[in-house]
């Protein structure tokens, strides 16, 4: 009778997404151009932002939701090259070209689009021409003077493509090779990573993206512990020891992960996608509302774009990873439903409303959070109020074609009285708070790009009674690497010297309250916030309080597209009031990379 009744529930959740599916196909009367996102940390999440802050001109996607389709991001690029009224440098210009070459199957007029009955409209008077036919005749579509063995690199962006009428495939490797000396340990750091991704599109309807990824690695010793803490590796999942013949001994980790994901659009203005990945929303090196610190998950995504409005839901299934693994076996689940909305004010200027809750029925869903516009604290009080809910903001504001300002605001709980009148330090005053400004061509000079940033948490933010309900996935903080309880500055610099070398600087200072081994002073998310110390006199920075400094310096030098020869200096020195977690760290190292971006532990 049980497993019948679970049966009826699944089928019961087919049934509601199906006819979801159905009704918006009936609706729809038009289809845009389908696109595959830009993966976190791609080169041209700093070009965009530059150029969304230097032109004025409004972008057709959201900044503070990425990652951003490929196709929006091309039209973009294009949009600017054909504008007289825009001031774009030589460098500008360079970098328009690599948009170019890295997304080459859009390269198409912002008026393209597809109808379901198939119909396309004639460009520049010649003819009916799919999304690939038009691409491959716009003059920027770069073409390789010296294939790879005829059939290798045809174009500088990807190893292998195909490009027929109604069909795209784009397949590259991706390399990271990496060695460091540190001061910790005899035995060097590494990060040996290997893999292939590909992406492709169907009928300029349907498209899907999949990366596969195996590494080992060794990292320094705060990393390691804090792997030993929540038993769970940064921005991964499941991991193994892992014993090198090449560098030492000491430990170092092998573990295996991968994306990928299929999407259609509905219409010209609704898209859905099914996949498994990651997420980022903010425009700052940190996010407070929703980062990719963490593994990645299985996920639903809506996203409403229209006019100057982008409404984007998830619906994501969470692992709750048990404090012990004995044996192999499913790991408890939690669910996630989040949903996140933008509006352009001005060209410039665009504010956000952020709303998540996270729960758990016994590896169930729970339908009432399946309403993708409903506010999800209605729903959740209506329910008796069992789970946790998270509110939030963000904001960007573009000034003087040099300067950005930016921020979120996050709040998990409060009580009006405690908050603002009495003002004694209720534990339950969970909160959250990011400012930050970016400064492009600083001082004049071309391409010297700065940025500040401030982060601060209150302590126990994103924790609930029920520690499987904590904002986590895989023991790991779905927002700040840092938890709750702590203060941070974040100083980043960038300098393109010449097109091909790129340095950049970061110095990150945190002032954190750290959890003593028998009492939660509210930092670690994971911990359920009923164990907490005090209710009154909490102030960020109690507990074990801990002053963490870092420096980061990293040269890079592109001998080709999307191939990077990288040296880099990282130090890192922790003061904590427990003598015995206090260290230091340094190491001097370099690698090569090849479509992959650069691997930060920064907290």
């Amino acid at each position: 009778m049980k497993k019948f009744t679970q049966l009826q529930k699944k089928t019961s959740y087919l049934l509601v997404f199906c006819v979801n599916i159905i009704l918006i196909l009936i609706a729809a009367k038009s289809l845009q151009a389908q696109d595959t996102g830009l993966p976190l940390g791609n080169e041209a999440y700093h070009i965009l932002d530059r150029l969304t802050i230097k032109t004025g001109v409004r972008p057709p996607f959201h900044t503070s939701l990425k990652y951003y389709a490929r196709g929006a991001a091309t039209r973009y690029a294009l949009e600017l090259d054909t504008m007289t009224n825009v001031n774009l440098s030589v460098r500008d210009r360079l970098d328009l070209i690599y948009i170019f070459q890295d997304n080459n199957e859009w390269l198409v007029p912002a008026r393209y689009h597809t109808t379901l009955a198939g119909q396309r409209e004639r460009i520049d008077g010649q003819g009916a021409l799919t999304q690939i036919e038009a691409s491959r005749q716009d003059v920027r579509y770069v073409r390789s003077e010296r294939p790879f063995m005829k059939y290798f690199y045809r174009t500088p962006a990807n190893m292998l493509e195909v490009n027929d009428r109604h069909f795209y495939l784009k397949v590259n490797p991706v390399l990271n090779l990496q060695a460091s000396r540190t001061n910790e340990a005899n035995s060097p750091l590494f990060f040996n990573q290997r893999g292939v991704e590909l992406r492709a599109g169907v009928d300029d309807r349907v498209y899907f993206f999949f990366n596969i990824l195996e590494t080992q690695a060794r990292f320094p010793d705060y990393v390691n512990e804090r792997i030993m803490r929540d038993r769970a590796l940064p921005g991964n999942g499941l991991f193994k020891d892992f014993k090198s013949s090449l560098f030492g001994d000491g430990q170092a980790y092998d573990f295996l992960n991968g994306q990928g994901y299929l999407g259609f659009n509905f219409t010209r203005h609704i898209g859905a996608q099914f996949g498994y990945g990651r997420h980022f929303i903010g425009n700052g090196y940190r996010s407070l509302l929703l980062s990719d610190f963490s593994n990645n998950y299985l996920y639903f995504k809506l996203n409403w774009n229209v006019w100057r409005f982008h409404y984007q839901n998830l619906f994501t299934e969470l692992a709750l990873r048990p404090a012990q693994r004995r044996s192999d076996g499913l790991l408890p689940k939690k669910y996630m439903a989040t949903h996140h909305f933008s509006f352009d004010v001005t060209k410039n200027l665009n504010i956000g409303l952020f709303e998540t809750v996270v729960f758990t029925r016994n590896d169930d869903f729970e339908l009432h959070y399946l309403n993708p516009i409903i506010f999800y604290r209605t729903v959740e009080q209506a329910l008796g109020s069992p789970d946790n809910v998270l509110i939030g903001a963000d904001a960007r504001w573009n000034l003087f074609r040099r300067l950005q300002l930016y921020g979120q605001f996050m709040l998990d709980e409060f009580k009006f009285n405690e908050l603002i009148v009495e003002r004694n330090g209720w534990w339950a005053n969970k909160w959250g708070l990011q400012a930050g400004a970016k400064y492009i061509d600083a001082l004049g000079i071309n391409h010297l790009d700065l940025q500040a940033e401030f982060n601060l948490v209150r302590p126990y933010t994103y924790t609930h009674r029920d520690s499987s309900a904590s904002y986590a996935h895989y023991n790991q903080p779905l927002a700040h690497p840092l938890g709750a309880n702590f203060s941070e500055v974040v100083l980043r610099a960038r300098y393109q010297p010449l097109p091909r070398i790129t340095l950049e600087a970061r110095v990150v200072g945190a002032q954190v309250g750290e959890d003593s081994r028998n009492e939660n002073w509210g930092n670690n998310v994971l911990l359920p916030h009923i164990e907490r110390v005090q209710d009154y006199g909490n102030f960020i920075g109690q507990g074990v309080a801990a002053d963490i400094r870092l420096l980061g310096l990293d040269v890079s030098y592109q001998l080709r597209h999307n191939l990077f020869l990288d040296l880099h200096y990282f130090y890192r020195r922790k003061d904590s009031a427990n003598a015995a977690l206090s260290n230091t760290v340094n190491y001097f190292g370099g690698g090569i990379r090849m479509n992959a971006p650069r691997q930060r532990m920064d907290f």
